[in-house]
């Protein structure tokens, strides 16, 4: 008996069925049955369906003699169902790598509860994907609980496919879909209910396709009606069972939330349906009213409804159009503040600083910042944050204004200086006289500014020409080595300096300081900390591509041994993490630092760095600590971004192409031997030039206090090799 049985109902999909298939029977856990069902699909469905399981024993095909929609065609499949757990898969749909492998463990982990609720992502037909936007609810949790104990698991997203169910649950309880469009909802509320273990999974094992025609919900037909009959199943088996009564108040309020949605979406319903889809609505509403229930907007006329929407749309609108006069008068208003700046002496004590887009007291800034505030305490530090909400987790004491509020302007038409990592907002315009100082944000490898002209899909979405132009403001452009200086200045063809005053965020690293990382993560003392820091690939849509299968690394390292996986910082928020990081760290198999603010403390707890083609790698060769390079896709990378050397002839250490080259590396012990060491040393050499621990003072000292001061570079850089392909360009 396996322990998945998978049902995947097929009409119409010939253009999909494949890489839906593909998604289940490639998966690592192969303890599974596919039961597809071929609902009289008129295209090639069938004839697929046919040809997988004749090369697959897993694979069981039903040919249904009609159409019988969706919900009768997962009907069908289930007295064929012999596993422990039941799973629907659409058949445009698909599950991520290793999800069946992360639901097992789930199961085994909540003692195979009755129903077990994972993520899912949505995949556009355009490429884009989307998380669902609740996912903290099912992070929220931990262990088996009922709907009562957690009514928010109810709030999620009324589908069949984001779940996995105990067969046993499923047949003792009768449990079948019913004909129509929306035969979703009168399952999953009631195995919900009805459930007494269930248990979720904060990872995203589905991903739903928006196709871009074809979906059933977005097709415009009277066929939406047959919600109102699906809610009357859902009724009824709440009548049927006396103890889940106390559900009534909410089901009502979700039924009238739900066809409201139907009646609001403009390519649902015909236009000429609309006044009748609502008085049944309200009719079906008042049906099943519990006492004292408000009626609210379905408790008048159609017409009444369709003024308070009209209402609705033109305050939206003029909103809108409110927001545009604003801006458009706040413009006006930065133009004449800076104008009467100009009547007005700078401030010569006045430095403002920003980092990271508005995100806070972070990298290079930061440091310039925390050194101003020691050895030029007469300076007057001002943050820029982008909201309320970043300015609330700034230190008390320090000083801060709200992006583009009038203190902000105010301010930026006052300062002397200007610190920043990431270009200021277009809008500002520079005062004669004013210094901006720009830190960057690491050692360039990747093509960046005017060389990404060449490179159209790394620069797909960015406006390089309105870079340059906010780059001519610079004054100074600092920089930790020699490499950087030739690529800033070819990269931004502007008016600035450069400063070789190296990294202030380096400092930390240079002069080795501590770091509490080890002891906020509960990491055991005595282990070997191995960090995984990955870049964005910008040849993938959305920038995250899975190299490496986390949860086999960190069992390859073996005992003694913590795997920590940091990813850029774009990827922080979006997909990226709850394809099976989140749920990893969640089980203690590695460790999650991506969400770690200050990276550098995430960098001083490793013993070892394993990235692909991270700038990250020049900061961390500051420890002069064993790192590996994993190149399995240079090739790719270098095509579609370009690259200003071959890190993989000039390495920091090692250079794996392949998972198995990267965990021999590790068992063998190479990855800290005597030529790792010497790789590292030359690398050293050459890339952390500046870096000698007095960075930001050097900035303070020179470029804020005009003190001099000596020149950064205690290290005596290599001559530049022929691989550095600056040499040919």
């Amino acid at each position: 008996m396996p322990r998945f049985s998978l049902i995947v109902p097929c009409f119409k999909v010939q253009g999909f069925l494949r890489e839906c298939l593909d998604s289940v029977l490639e998966q690592s856990f192969h303890d599974i049955e596919v039961i597809a069902v071929d609902d009289r699909s008129p295209d090639g469905s069938g004839a697929i369906l046919d040809e997988y399981a004749a090369r697959d024993p897993r694979v069981r095909v039903l040919h249904l003699p009609e159409n019988v929609g969706l919900g009768h065609a997962r009907n069908a499949g289930l007295p064929h169902a012999t596993g422990d757990f039941l799973l629907f898969l659409d058949s445009d749909d698909t599950l991520t790598p290793g999800a069946l492998r992360a639901i097992a463990d789930r199961l085994t982990e909540t003692g195979d509860p009755d129903v077990l609720v994972f993520d899912y992502a949505r995949t556009y037909w355009w490429g884009g994907t989307r998380r669902n936007a609740l996912a903290e609810v099912l992070s929220s949790t931990d262990g088996v609980f009922t709907a009562a104990e957690h009514p928010e698991i109810l709030d999620l997203l009324m589908v069949v496919w984001n779940k996995a169910y105990r067969r046993d649950f499923v047949a003792e309880n009768g449990f079948r879909f019913p004909p129509g469009y929306y035969e979703d909802t009168p399952w999953t509320f009631p195995v919900l209910l009805g459930a007494g273990r269930i248990a979720t999974l904060d990872r995203i094992c589905l991903n739903y396709r928006q196709r871009r025609q074809g979906n059933i919900l977005s097709t415009t037909s009277r066929k939406h009606f047959d919600v109102h009959d699906q809610y009357r199943r859902v009724f009824e088996f709440v009548d049927s069972r006396p103890e889940l009564a106390g559900w009534r108040p909410y089901l009502h309020r979700k039924m009238g939330e739900h066809c409201l949605d139907i009646l609001a979406k403009p390519d649902r319903l015909p236009p000429a349906a609309k006044g009748e889809f609502f008085r049944r609505t309200a009719e079906l509403y008042r049906a099943y009213r519990p006492e004292g229930a408000d009626l609210g907007v379905l408790g008048g006329s159609y017409a009444s409804y369709r003024l308070r929407e009209q209402a609705g749309r033109i305050g939206r609108e003029s909103g809108r159009q409110a927001l545009r006069v604003r801006r458009a008068a706040g413009a006006r208003a930065r133009h004449a503040l800076t104008g009467l700046g100009g009547h007005r002496a700078l401030d010569e004590q006045l430095v403002l600083y920003s980092a990271s887009s508005h995100r806070g007291l972070l990298g290079d800034p930061a440091a310039v910042y925390r050194k101003a505030r020691e050895i030029a305490p007469g300076l007057r530090g001002v943050w820029v944050v982008k909201d309320a909400e970043v300015a609330a987790g700034l230190p008390a004491d320090v000083e801060h204004v709200l992006l583009d509020s009038p203190e902000y302007r105010r301010l930026t038409a006052r300062a002397k200086f200007l610190v920043n990592d990431v270009n200021w907002p277009g809008a500002l315009v520079k005062r004669p006289g004013s210094v901006h100082i720009h830190t960057h944000r690491g050692t360039p490898l990747k093509y960046l500014g005017a060389d990404l002209l060449g490179k159209p899909g790394a620069r797909l979405g960015l406006d390089v020409p309105q870079m340059l132009r906010r780059a001519d403001r610079w004054d100074h452009s600092l920089v930790a080595n020699r490499h950087s200086e030739l690529v800033w200045e070819r990269a931004y063809p502007c008016h600035f300096t450069s400063a070789r005053t190296g990294s202030p965020r380096n400092d930390v690293l240079v002069d080795g300081g501590p770091s509490d990382f080890r002891a906020r993560y509960g990491i055991p003392a005595g282990h070997t900390v191995v960090l995984y820091a990955p870049t964005r690939r910008d040849h993938v849509r959305g920038g995250h591509s899975e190299r490496i299968d986390l949860a086999r690394f960190a069992a390859d390292l073996g005992a003694g041994h913590t795997l920590v996986v940091r990813l850029h910082p774009t990827l922080a928020t979006g997909p990226a993490r709850g394809m099976g990081l989140a749920e990893l760290h969640r089980r203690g198999i590695v460790v999650d630092a991506t969400g770690e603010p200050h990276g550098e403390q995430v960098l001083l707890a490793a013993d070892a760095l394993v990235t692909d083609y991270s700038s990250v790698m020049f900061d961390y060769a500051n420890l002069d600590r064993p790192i590996v390079v994993h190149a399995d896709d240079w090739a790719a990378c270098t095509a579609s971004r370009g690259a200003y050397l071959d890190i993989t002839a000039e390495a920091p250490g090692h250079v794996s192409h392949t998972y198995r080259e990267l965990a021999w590396l590790f068992a063998s012990g190479g990855w800290r031997d005597e030529e790792s060491a010497r790789l590292r040393a030359d690398f050293r050499s050459r890339f952390c030039e500046f870096d000698d621990g007095r960075a930001a003072e050097r900035v303070v000292r020179t470029l804020l206090l005009g003190e001099p001061m000596p020149a950064a570079g205690v290290r005596v850089p290599e001559p530049v090799s022929g691989h550095d392909l600056l040499a040919s360009t």
